[in-house]
């Protein structure tokens, strides 16, 4: 019996995409409709538990989407197969022969990006651009998401250490390893996924299992043994039963490593009044000369009860962040207030070249929110006195503003890459520059303010003269 482990090959990635994208396409093809097109992801509104940024992640992926994109022979005939009479050989051919020879700009992983500022903007064929829409949306709204929320932890914790422990409880394998990506960007330090080291060059770091503990005849043997196998790190997880007496047995241990030439890296707690215990460790660590130990915590932890414990004066050295990062967990676990954790960023049609004339597209919606701005457009970040004051979407032919640097730069030009994509590192690092750069007042756990993104005084005009001309329209065939 041969079992099916639902892995995703990269030769299957051409179907990772919703179906009306493959009928769209081929009515497109069909009907000889070879307008090129620009269409923009972007996110309405920051989930409301998340403060009043997002840090775009997921580029690199993406680009790699769109560069590879090419269905498999094998594919092809699965489509035919089990599509009906929905898709001719011709139209597989053009899918099985696709190569991209469009335009893509997009904000650099990293950037803290604001509502309806356009992140990845993407001009090509129609029956091309449209082919992308459901995996940038999928690995765009993650990535985004996690890193967004590891960035709002490590702001909370003032410094010390934080560490991605999210993998068991990730929707999904994927998410496992590019949510540790993500986490990384956003400021995490390490992640306890081995796979995401292999994949990315992320430190992967762990303490013990409680299984660890339970399985021997008492808690200090069980430590013994483990500081055996790792004198040069040891870090003994001490709430397995009782956590100061675990804290006593630890210290037991220490004497035993500064014996030998080594010394007890660490104490870790994983349940209980964090607050409460941290201290109480603290003391006996210290009374017992383990001055330099760290205590490390975990247990159900977010942005809100870092924060709380740091404000307190917890002695806590760093933080193993799992569920509520993984997730992007949309929830304030103080309040006990939450909504849906996802990031809802779309891609929408803003601009068709057709005969040589360009045509800027508006979506109009009862729902004031939905309506999306129109034309292909550029950000600019403007900064005053050392920080970032505020942003401005233009038009993408106007001039920018006075000592204004533009944020969506070239990555893809006639198909070919022209962008230098930076490492982790780098990328990781630009987010914690960027992010010094923004006004603390815009990054607070609780009650941020809401950064200024401004629309140039052209598209704003553009925008309400659409409206204005959809209106007209409906009037008159309402008459």
């Amino acid at each position: 019996m041969k079992l099916n482990n639902s892995l995703i090959e990269q030769d299957e990635l051409a179907l990772f995409l919703d179906y009306y994208e493959l009928t769209g396409g081929k009515a497109d093809f069909d009907h000889k409709n070879r307008d090129i097109i620009t269409e923009t992801f972007f996110f309405r509104k920051v989930p409301k538990h998340l403060g009043s940024y997002m840090i775009a992640a997921g580029l690199e992926q993406v680009i790699s989407f769109i560069m590879n994109y090419r269905l498999s022979k094998k594919d092809g005939g699965w489509l035919k197969k089990t599509s009906g009479k929905d898709f001719n050989k011709d139209f597989l051919a053009y899918l099985e022969n696709f190569k991209f020879k469009g335009d893509v700009y997009a904000i650099p992983e990293g950037t803290p990006v604001f509502p309806n500022e356009p992140i990845l903007s993407i001009t090509g064929p129609s029956i091309d651009v449209q082919l992308f829409e459901t995996y940038i949306l999928n690995v765009m709204n993650f990535q985004t998401l996690v890193a967004t929320k590891a960035s709002r932890v490590v702001n909370a914790a003032k410094g010390r250490t934080v560490l991605e422990f999210g993998a068991r409880r990730a929707q999904g394998r994927d998410a496992a390893v590019l949510g540790a990506r993500a986490a990384y960007i956003g400021g995490s330090v390490g992640s306890a996924l081995v796979l995401a080291g292999k994949k990315f060059g992320i430190p992967y770091v762990g303490t013990m299992p409680h299984k660890f503990v339970q399985e021997r005849d008492s808690e200090i043997s069980a430590f013994r043994e483990y500081a055996e196998s790792f004198p040069h790190n040891a870090v003994l997880l001490i709430d397995t039963y009782d956590t100061l007496q675990g804290a006593r047995n630890a210290c037991t241990i220490g004497k035993e490593l500064k014996a030998k030439g080594y010394d007890l890296k660490g104490v870790r707690l994983d349940s209980g009044d964090l607050f409460m215990l941290s201290k109480k460790v603290r003391e006996i660590l210290d009374f017992e000369g383990f001055k330099d130990t760290k205590i490390m915590v975990s247990s159900d932890l977010d942005e809100y009860k870092v924060n709380e414990l740091v404000e307190k004066g917890s002695p806590i050295d760093g933080f193993g962040v799992g569920t509520r990062l993984i997730t992007g967990a949309n929830y304030n676990s103080l309040t006990k207030e939450g909504e849906v954790s996802a990031l809802g960023g779309v891609y929408k049609l803003v601009e068709i070249k057709k005969e040589g004339k360009v045509i800027p597209k508006i979506k109009i919606s009862e729902d004031i929110e939905k309506t999306t701005l129109p034309g292909k457009k550029q950000v600019y970040r403007i900064a005053e006195s050392g920080t970032y004051s505020h942003d401005e979407i233009s038009m993408w032919e106007e001039l920018p503003p006075q000592g204004a640097k533009p944020l969506l730069v070239p990555v893809i030009s006639n198909g070919k890459i022209v962008y230098d994509f930076p490492k982790l590192d780098e990328i990781k690092r630009r987010c914690g520059a960027e992010l010094a750069l923004i006004p603390d007042r815009y990054k607070k756990i609780s009650g941020a303010e809401t950064y200024p993104v401004k629309l140039s005084d052209r598209l704003s005009k553009l925008k309400q003269d659409l409206i204005e001309e959809a209106k007209s329209i409906e009037r008159t065939i309402q008459k």
